[in-house]
């Protein structure tokens, strides 16, 4: 009489069908459990000058809505634990099948947030409804904001697996140094001058477009003087500013200017517009990427202005993120 052995591995690989078959529903039985599914979602914030991927060094929290294909509210996920830490790092969430809008925000749901939604969705709100506001103390800010993102992704969901989605996210704050420098050494101080910025960029839609929502004056959230050698025996003291500031953009509604007067006299001493300043930039070091483009990947800013013996900014260059730029002949709009 014949019989059928089955070797160790059979047995092995058969033992394994068993349980994959007997953990969720198949056609053969109706009263088991369907196979569960949805997405993994992965995130990725490498839209910055790099190219590189920054999400687990920059993004300490991020908040996830979902919504479904008629932009209707399904469902709200959060994390804050050093998981977002690992390059690895998927969110992983159980969807019915379809197909659906993820909107993710880094840095709403963190301790330190500077940034808030106007109203938390619940069952009925649409996707469009989503809106975001800067925190601010009556329209004026001399705080370093905590760093700000936001992406949107959509994804369809099958049965019976979990769905690899990627949502790609953007940086919406920047740091900006502003730097005065006499132009034949004399030591300059902070206190000697008045540093303000204004913008209307409090106030996000649900695209991540910014709107109108009132002028904001940001200060200074630090500031000093700082002597720097120039040489084996000569040194220059200039004074410096930093700003924190929401999202810049170049539109006609939203145009920001750098105002810095002297606190002797309350003179202005530079007034710009400070979009076109930092798009001098762009014009020597970027000439193929799009001005908004370049203004949202960059989000570290230094300019540097040379006064002469009375104060008086010298409107022939200017120094922007290291870059030498000379303004002779050159007009801008004011």
């Amino acid at each position: 009489m014949k019989r059928n052995r089955i070797s160790g591995m059979g047995a092995a690989v058969i033992a394994a069908l068993i349980a994959v078959l007997s953990s969720c529903g198949t056609v053969y039985d109706d009263d088991l459990q369907p196979c569960p599914h949805g997405v993994s979602l992965r995130f990725v914030y490498d839209y910055n000058m790099e190219y590189a991927n920054a999400f687990p060094a920059q993004v300490d929290c991020v908040t996830l809505y979902v919504f479904d294909s008629e932009g209707n509210y399904v469902t709200t996920r959060t994390e804050t634990s050093e998981a977002l830490r690992d390059e690895n790092y998927r969110m992983q969430i159980d969807l019915e099948q379809g197909d659906y809008r993820f909107v993710a925000y880094g840095g709403l749901a963190c301790r330190a947030h500077s940034f808030i939604l106007s109203d938390e969705p619940q069952a009925g709100t649409q996707w469009s409804a989503l809106s975001v506001e800067m925190l601010h103390d009556n329209f004026s800010s001399d705080v370093k904001l905590h760093d700000f993102y936001y992406g949107t992704e959509e994804g369809t969901v099958d049965a019976d697996t979990y769905r690899e989605v990627t949502v790609p996210l953007m940086k919406n704050t920047n740091n900006i140094r502003v730097v005065l420098q006499q132009i034949n050494g004399q030591a300059l101080a902070d206190e000697d001058f008045v540093f303000t910025l204004t913008d209307d960029n409090t106030r996000f839609d649900y695209r991540n477009n910014l709107v109108e929502n009132g002028t904001v004056t940001y200060r200074p959230w630090s500031e000093g003087s700082q002597t720097v050698e120039e040489g084996e025996a000569d040194e220059v003291t200039v004074a410096y500013a930093e700003f924190s500031t929401s999202r810049l953009v170049k539109e006609e509604s939203h145009r920001p200017r750098l105002c810095i007067q002297r606190a002797s006299d309350g003179k202005v001493i530079v007034d710009i517009p400070l979009i076109e300043y930092l798009l001098l930039l762009k014009s020597d070091a970027y000439a193929d990427m799009g001005e908004q483009e370049f203004l949202d990947r960059e989000s570290n800013w230094s300019l540097i202005f040379f006064l002469d013996e009375g104060l008086e900014w010298l409107k022939t260059q200017i120094i922007v993120n290291g870059w030498v730029v000379r303004l002779n002949g050159m007009i801008i709009e004011f």
